[in-house]
């Protein structure tokens, strides 16, 4: 069949709001930094003027031109070229949304898929089509689908009010100020637009989402949420980190084993949880500093662009300063924790770090006869809210800034101790804090628990444990952990395991 008919036939078979989707997420608003040229405002330009036209019109011609494009470019696509540019990101973005969508193209060249995506020198379970899509724009993707055309229409009427910032915008011009978006898709596209808008103006990303909330937030509940909905519930989905679908996002597992009795074990443990989550895990045994450099640099290449989060844990002996490595060399504490969040592939995404290790030899001894012989260190105890938010003053947005991230932020650091202390290890099982921080977590998945609630849970559950040191002595002593969060979101933990599909390499 002619590939022109082909198309046509395939467009034709797509809905109006699946196709604001699909030109949605396949016009990813967050391009790699370093694919990103000099003509990224008419790119912008490009992306928004076919949902303008679409709102103003009432036609999807446009976006069906996109499509075809879209499509016609891929076919001719040449994937022996080795480089990785924007436009191989933006067709395994269209794949995936294609997949998501259940609208993938009968005569798309899945081979030419898989072909990408050993450029990116992804693995099986890298993949899923999942780890494609864009988390971002998956919860603004619920966002819209929770709010009804009268509530996006009041959107647009408190987003043109709003003259500094619409001045001289020429696809604002192109819809009006009067909307109607009850045709179906036109809310879609109106809402997409006003998403997109924003981005460009760098008054929204990923991390920073106030100006949007505050455009829900003038809107009237009982006209513009769909049933079951409400303002509050839109409004707090948008103050979590992204972290929709599979996979939850990648773990880093380094465990020095040497001298470290149990260390298998917590290796063990925290692949366990890992996965369980949802992440796809990489460990490290017995790391030395030329690991930890060859780990930096492997998360600089392209394919990290596409997780969501970042997970570390690492596990050895130290002291208040340092961290003693698999080949008795020491690094200091601070310049592993400083190094990795500044990796630009994980930039306004959640970073976490479980620090493992002991950080001096203090200890909060107990005193007295009662305590003596009392000691959890190789015994076991399974443990089977409303977060209050300050109303922040009406700063204007003239001072206000999304532009420029300190790298720290977005990161959580989780010590096992706290500063110039021991943590505390089981002579098989190895350290006590990996075990209770993995039992949590593994507790509280589909309870909507948020990471932080999990480690203040921890806190407790820690504390309450009689531990002894293994030396000639044998004081009995208690372990204190904490955690230092330079977060702007809420992590939440999923709410079901996410596996891998059955059928996760394209060409399948």
């Amino acid at each position: 069949m002619d590939e022109v008919i082909q198309v046509t036939q395939w467009l034709s078979s797509i809905t109006p709001r699946k196709k604001a989707k699909l030109f949605f997420f396949t016009t990813h608003a967050d391009a790699p930094s370093p694919m990103v040229g000099s003509n990224d405002v008419d790119t912008h330009e490009e992306t928004q003027l076919p949902l303008a036209t679409t709102v103003a019109l009432h036609n999807f011609k446009n976006i069906d031109e996109f499509l075809k494009k879209k499509v016609n470019t891929f076919s001719c696509y040449n994937v022996i070229e080795n480089e990785i540019t924007k436009t191989v990101y933006e067709y395994l973005r269209f794949y995936s949304a294609c997949k998501y969508l259940d609208v993938v193209p009968p005569f798309l060249d899945l081979e030419k898929i898989s072909a990408i995506q050993n450029k990116f020198e992804m693995t099986d379970e890298e993949r899923d089509y999942r780890l494609l899509l864009d988390s971002a724009d998956l919860v603004l993707e619920k966002v819209c689908d929770s709010l009804k055309p009268a509530g996006v229409s009041q959107m647009w009427t408190a987003l043109r009010k709003d003259r500094n910032l619409i001045r001289g915008v020429k696809t604002i011009d192109i819809i009006g100020f009067f909307v109607d978006p009850n045709p179906t898709g036109i809310k879609e596209c109106l809402f997409f637009f006003i998403v997109r808008f924003l981005q460009k103006a760098d008054k929204i990303n990923r991390v920073n989402t106030n100006r949007l909330e505050r455009l829900i937030a003038q809107c009237d509940e009982s006209s513009s949420c769909e049933e079951g909905k409400t303002i509050d519930f839109i409004i707090d989905s948008l103050r979590f980190y992204p972290t929709e679908l599979y996979p939850f996002g990648f773990c880093l597992i380094m465990c020095v084993i040497e001298g470290r009795d149990g260390a298998m074990q917590e290796i063990e443990k925290t692949m366990e949880i890992s996965r369980h989550l949802g992440m796809i895990t990489h460990t490290e045994k017995n790391p030395t500093k030329e690991t930890i450099e060859l780990v930096k640099k492997e998360l600089m290449k392209p394919k990290y662009q596409f997780y969501s989060s970042f997970t570390c844990w690492f596990m050895s002996h130290g002291d208040s300063n340092s961290m003693v490595l698999a080949d008795g060399e020491t690094i200091e504490r601070e310049w592993f924790l400083t190094s990795f969040p500044d990796i630009s592939t994980f930039q306004l995404k959640p970073k976490v770090f479980f620090m493992v290790s002991c950080r001096g030899a203090n200890k909060f001894s107990l005193k007295g006869d009662e305590f003596e012989g009392q000691s959890a260190t190789c015994d076991y105890y399974d443990i089977g809210s409303a977060l209050i938010r300050n109303r922040m003053l009406d700063i204007t947005d003239s001072v206000r800034d999304i532009s420029y991230v300190q790298p720290m932020m977005d990161t959580l650091v989780a010590y096992s101790t706290i500063l110039d202390h021991l943590s505390g290890r089981a002579n098989t099982h190895g350290s006590i804090y990996v075990d209770r921080a993995c039992v949590l977590m593994s507790e509280n998945i589909s309870r909507g628990r948020s990471l932080t609630e999990i480690l203040e849970h921890l806190s407790q559950d820690l504390h309450e444990i009689l531990q002894e040191t293994m030396d000639e002595d044998r004081i009995v002593y208690k372990q204190a952990c904490h955690y230092d969060s330079f977060f702007r979101k809420t992590l939440k933990l999923p709410y079901t395991r996410h596996p891998k599909e059955d059928v996760h390499s394209a060409p399948q």
